[in-house]
């Protein structure tokens, strides 16, 4: 066994302990499939990953770094805060990208592209793949999640690595109320996110909601999460029994497909703030935004809260 580089970094907030979880080993060479997954079991963090140089075709490609990603359960092809956490790490730890303005990050997935916007990076949405989901499943699903059918706008297959069920539901007040039970939900899908829209995000009720941090932890400024906080205009839960994960902080992967999805059925508009975590103590922020290509860019803050070694 090995002693290892390792950081724990707190992704999509610039409060420690108000965003998600990610713990990072800096070197996993030499680690086999079995001792990653028993190491991200032990963790118990919704994600562990570990950083590899890139295989000699991704480097031939500009990649930069290679991370596999672990849940408690099984690997991921892909997940966000994972990767924002993972190039925050790569960065901190001295990594220095072959192109100035860009990161390249190779997954299993493929790769994938980050930015830097001042300390925040923003990774490139992958492609997405969706289809609308069997009205006898949804049904199911709405059950294990207390819903009634009328609460449900509309529903899709969201694949941009994983798959998951993604579910648009009447008000961000629906999302915030949502007491799932875990039993019914395990093994109907491998992870069901639900976000809500309210029509008026400048109301001044919905700025006091949405800012739930200044009433979860009140000795707190609720505006120093992030610099440019405007209020956020998408509430979103995320459900993964099934990976071990009963309610996650903030999902990456599911918020690109979901801003994907909802930008380009004209349901949100090009650039909004979502919030995540808010029903179990924490305050995520992900920043959507669609460039003049089309490509959707997943942006949020980290910082790291943990740093020294781990024996693998």
């Amino acid at each position: 066994m090995t002693p290892r580089a390792y950081q724990q970094v707190d992704v999509f907030t610039r409060i420690p302990y108000l965003g998600n979880a990610l713990g990072v080993v800096m070197d996993g060479s030499g680690l086999s499939d079995d001792e990653m997954q028993a190491f991200a079991r032990w963790t118990h963090l919704s994600e562990t990953t570990f950083l590899l140089p890139p295989s000699p075709a991704a480097a031939a490609l500009g990649a930069d770094y290679r991370v596999r990603i672990f849940t408690p359960g099984s690997e991921l092809p892909f997940a966000g805060h994972p990767t924002l956490g993972s190039c925050h790490a790569w960065l901190q730890a001295g990594g220095a990208p072959k192109a100035a303005d860009t990161i390249v990050q190779e997954c299993a997935k493929g790769l994938v592209q980050l930015k830097r916007d001042g300390t925040r990076l923003a990774f490139a949405a992958p492609s997405l793949q969706r289809s609308a989901p069997e009205a006898a499943l949804i049904a199911r699903v709405a059950a294990a999640l207390g819903l009634q059918a009328q609460q449900i706008l509309t529903a899709q297959w969201l694949n941009n690595g994983p798959t998951w069920l993604g579910l648009l539901l009447d008000s961000m007040d629906t999302v915030l109320s949502l007491q799932p039970d875990a039993a019914a939900l395990k093994g109907l899908v491998p992870g069901v996110g639900v976000a809500g829209m309210d029509s008026a995000p400048a109301a001044p009720d919905l700025i006091v909601r949405s800012n739930r941090e200044a009433r979860a932890f009140g000795s707190r400024d609720a505006g120093a999460s992030t610099a440019d906080d405007a209020t956020p205009s998408v509430e979103v839960r995320f459900f993964a029994p099934d990976i071990g994960v009963l309610e996650d902080p903030v999902t990456g992967s599911f918020n690109a497909s979901l801003a994907q999805w909802l930008i380009a059925d004209g349901i949100a508009p090009a650039r909004y703030v979502a919030a995540q975590g808010t029903c179990i103590g924490r305050a995520g922020r992900v920043f959507i935004e669609q460039d003049a290509q089309g490509q959707v860019w997943v942006g949020g803050d980290s910082v790291t809260c943990i740093e020294g070694k781990v024996t693998l």
